[in-house]
C-alpha cells in the first residue's frame, strides 16, 4: 500500500509538471547574467556580477556579490545607482576595489568585502574605464580615454555650428561606433592607504593607439608582473589604413621605474593578447595567431622567459586554440580552455614537458578559468542554461555548482531534448549537426523545422546559452531546430575551420544541404515545412540559400547578412577580414571567385520564397545597405517580405525591448508561413 508520504509526492509530480511554462523572449530578459567573478587571494572567497534587467525600463543593472568558493548563498554587496563593475580584491584580501559613477563619472571605489564602507578612492579627471591592483599593493594601473584628434569645429574655430568629419584613413568607425577623437591608454599611478595618487603616468604618451584594444578588449589584456616592477600591456600600433588591414597586435612590457617599454612579441605577425606573468617571476606566456590578416586563426600559447627573452610555441602541436589562460601556484603548469566537438573544455599543459592533458569532458562550454587552492572556478553554460559559476577538481575534471541565480527561474521552464547527430557531408566528412526539440516533443507527429545557419563565419555552434539565437525559444515555439557544424567551425581541427575562407558559397553551403536532407527524413520532421535562419555569415548563408535552394525552403530569415560582396567589401571596416575571407579587392586581376559564384545578388534571379530581413542602422562590419539591397530586390520580384529595421542597433540587438520586438516579428513571420 502506498504511503501517504509517497502518494502526496506522486499527487505532487503531476502538478509541477502543469506548472511549467514555456521559455518566451520576455523570460530570457528575466534571466540574470553572471559574469566577472574574481577569486580572493586565499581561495575561499569570489566575488561576481549579476546583471538584471528592466524590461519596462529597457535597460539593466549590475551588482556585485560575494559567494563561499564551496558555494552558499551568494550576499548582495552593492546596491549604487547605475552598475558597479570590474571587481578586483586587493592583494592582502581586506578590500574589494570596484568601479561605479560618480557624479556621471566611473571612479575607483573601496569596500570591505562584506560590502560595508563603500568609499570613492579615485579622483581621475574624465573618469576610467578598467583598473588593477599591483602584487606589492604600491601602485594601481587604470585605463582611460585621452583625446589627441581634434574635431571639425576644433580646426575651424569659427564654425562652431559645423557638423562634418575630415576622414584621411580607415578605422573611422568600427562595430558599431564612429571614432570618438579619442584612445583608451594605459596609466600608473601610485597607491597607499585606500587612495590613489591623482598624478599618474601615461604608458601611451601622446600615441594614437587604444590599450586594452578597441573596442572589444578588456582588462584581461593588462597584467601586473609579480613583483609589481612591470606591466604586460596589448596593442594594436597601427592605425588608419594600416589598422584595417592588419591583425598585428603586440605584447609590450613597460617598466615602471624607468618608464622604458619594449615589444615581447616583436616580429610576430598575428594577434598577440593578454598577457599572464607566472607566479615565480620568471615567465611570461600570452595567446598568440600567426597571421597577420587572419581573425579566426589557431590561438596558440606563447612561453616567453623574462630574463632571456626566449619565445616558445608550447601548444604548436595541438590543432585547436588555447584560451584563458591561467598559471598554477607552483608556475609549474598553465590550465586554460578549448573548443572539442562544439564544446568547451578545461586543459593543462607542463610547462617543462609540453604535456597536455584534458581535464574535463562533457556536453558544455566551460568560458572562463580562475584558481581557487586545488579547484578551477569557470563559468559553465548549456544551450539551456546561462552562465554559472562551478568549480572543477583538477585531478577527475567533475564540477559542482557553486552559484544557482537562475535555479528558480530554470526550475519553472520547461526545456526541450538537445540531441548530438552526425551527418556526412557530400565530400564524405562526418558533420557534427546539434538538434533541438520542442518541449512536448512526440515523435508520431510532424513538426516544422529551421536550418540555423551560424555566423562568424568562423564561430562555433556550441553549448553557449545564446539571449537572441536561442534554440530552446525556437523549439518552445513548437519548431524542431537544425544547427550543423558546418565547414569553417572551430573546434574540429585546423583544416575544417580553415576551409571556408575563400570558398563561401561552396563546401559550407553544401554542408547545411546535407544537414537539412538528412533531418528532413526523419518522420518526425515536415519537409512541407522547412525554414532556414541565421545572422551575420549566417545571413549571407540564407541568402545564398534562397538563390539555390531548389524549393527545399518554405521561408527564409537574414539577420545583418551580407549580400553583394563588391558593395560589401566597399563600405565594411576590417579589411583584413575581407581580404582574408574574401581573398581580395573585387578590381584585383583576376578577381577572387568569390565575387562572381559566391556573392548572393548574382542568385536573385532564383528567388521564389518569402524572406524576412533584419538589419540594424550602426552595423559597420554589415553595413545596413546590405539589408536594403535584399529587400528591395525581393520586393522588386513581387516575393512577400518584410524588412525590419533596428535604428540603433549594430551587429547585435542589445537593448531589451529591441530584443523582444526582434522575437516577436521572428516567430510571427515563421508561424505565417510554416504553420
Amino acid at each position: 500500500m502506498m504511503t501517504k508520504r509517497l502518494l502526496a509526492a506522486a499527487l505532487l509530480l503531476p502538478t509541477l509538471a502543469m506548472a511549467q511554462e514555456k521559455l518566451t523572449p520576455e523570460k530570457l530578459w528575466q534571466l540574470g547574467r553572471v559574469s566577472e567573478e574574481q577569486v580572493s587571494p586565499d581561495g575561499k572567497q569570489i566575488v561576481f556580477g549579476v546583471t538584471n534587467y528592466d524590461l519596462s525600463a529597457n535597460k539593466g543593472n549590475k551588482d556585485l556579490y560575494i559567494v563561499s568558493a564551496q558555494g552558499g548563498e551568494p550576499k548582495r554587496l552593492t546596491n549604487l545607482t547605475g552598475s558597479e563593475f570590474n571587481p578586483r580584491f586587493r592583494p592582502d584580501g581586506k578590500k574589494i576595489g570596484f568601479l561605479a559613477a560618480q557624479n556621471g563619472q566611473v571612479q575607483l571605489w573601496e569596500m570591505n568585502p562584506d560590502g560595508t564602507e563603500q568609499v570613492v578612492v579615485s579622483h581621475v579627471e574624465g573618469g576610467i574605464t578598467g583598473f588593477e591592483y599591483s602584487p606589492t599593493m604600491q601602485h594601481i594601473l587604470y585605463t582611460a580615454d585621452v583625446k589627441l584628434d581634434a574635431t571639425v569645429t576644433e580646426v575651424y574655430k569659427d564654425l562652431p555650428k559645423a557638423d562634418a568629419r575630415i576622414i584621411d584613413g580607415l578605422m573611422y568607425r568600427h562595430w558599431a561606433d564612429w571614432h570618438d577623437y579619442a584612445y583608451s591608454h594605459v596609466f600608473v599611478a601610485a597607491y597607499k592607504n585606500g587612495e590613489v595618487a591623482k598624478e599618474a603616468t601615461d604608458l601611451l604618451k601622446d600615441e594614437r593607439f587604444d590599450a586594452p584594444t578597441a573596442p572589444m578588449g578588456g582588462m584581461e589584456e593588462i597584467a601586473w608582473s609579480k613583483d609589481g616592477k612591470t606591466i604586460a600591456y596589448t596593442c594594436k600600433k597601427l592605425n588608419g589604413t594600416a589598422a584595417a588591414i592588419s591583425t598585428n597586435s603586440d605584447i609590450y612590457l613597460y617598466d615602471v621605474a624607468t618608464g622604458k617599454t619594449r615589444n615581447a612579441s616583436e616580429g610576430m605577425n598575428g594577434y598577440d593578447k593578454e598577457p599572464v606573468f607566472s607566479p615565480d617571476g620568471k615567465k611570461l606566456v600570452w595567446q598568440s595567431m600567426a597571421n597577420a590578416g587572419f581573425e579566426s586563426d589557431k590561438t596558440s600559447i606563447i612561453l616567453f622567459d623574462l630574463a632571456t627573452g626566449k619565445r616558445e610555441n608550447i601548444t604548436e602541436t595541438m590543432e585547436e586554440a588555447a584560451n584563458s589562460l591561467v598559471w598554477s601556484a607552483d608556475s609549474r603548469y598553465i590550465y586554460f580552455t578549448s573548443g572539442l566537438k562544439a564544446t568547451v573544455q578545461a586543459f593543462e599543459i607542463e610547462v617543462k614537458t609540453k604535456k597536455i592533458r584534458q581535464i574535463t569532458q562533457g556536453t558544455h562550454n566551460y568560458n572562463s578559468l580562475a584558481l581557487a587552492g586545488k579547484t578551477l572556478i569557470a563559468e559553465k553554460t548549456t544551450m539551456s542554461q546561462p552562465t554559472e559559476l562551478y568549480a572543477i577538481d583538477l585531478k577527475t575534471g567533475q564540477d559542482r555548482a557553486i552559484t544557482k541565480t537562475n535555479e528558480t527561474a530554470l526550475g519553472k521552464l520547461k526545456m526541450g531534448k538537445v540531441e548530438q547527430r552526425f551527418v556526412k557531408t557530400t565530400d564524405n566528412k562526418d558533420m557534427l549537426v546539434w538538434v533541438i526539440y520542442p518541449p512536448d516533443f512526440d515523435a508520431k507527429k510532424k513538426y516544422p523545422t529551421l536550418l540555423y545557419c551560424q555566423g562568424g563565419p568562423q564561430s562555433t555552434v556550441n553549448q553557449s546559452f545564446s539571449y537572441r539565437w536561442n534554440f530552446q525559444l525556437m523549439a518552445a515555439n513548437g519548431y524542431i531546430v537544425v544547427a550543423p557544424n558546418r565547414r569553417g567551425l572551430p573546434s574540429f581541427g585546423k583544416a575544417w575551420n580553415d576551409d571556408i575562407s575563400g570558398d563561401w558559397g561552396g563546401q559550407p553551403i553544401r554542408d547545411y544541404y546535407s544537414a537539412i536532407d538528412a533531418l528532413a527524413k526523419e518522420p518526425f520532421v515536415d519537409k512541407d515545412r522547412l525554414g532556414a535562419v541565421g545572422a551575420s555569415y549566417g545571413g549571407y548563408s540564407v541568402y545564398q540559400l534562397a538563390g539555390t535552394h531548389n524549393k527545399r525552403f518554405k521561408t527564409f530569415i537574414a539577420h545583418c547578412g551580407l549580400f553583394n560582396l563588391e558593395s560589401w567589401y566597399g563600405t565594411t571596416e576590417e579589411m583584413f577580414f575581407a581580404n582574408w575571407d574574401i581573398k581580395g579587392a573585387y578590381w584585383q586581376t583576376p578577381q577572387p571567385k568569390s565575387y562572381e559564384q559566391f556573392s548572393p545578388h548574382k542568385f536573385v534571379k532564383n528567388w521564389d520564397t518569402p524572406i524576412l530581413v533584419i538589419h540594424g542602422g550602426k552595423d559597420f562590419r554589415v553595413p545596413e545597405s546590405q539589408g536594403m539591397e535584399a529587400f528591395q530586390a525581393a520586393q522588386l520580384k513581387g516575393i512577400p517580405s518584410k524588412f525590419l529595421y533596428f535604428p540603433e542597433e549594430g551587429h547585435w540587438v542589445t537593448k531589451p525591448q529591441n530584443s523582444v520586438v526582434w522575437n516577436r516579428v521572428f516567430f510571427e513571420w515563421l508561424d505565417k508561413w510554416l504553420k
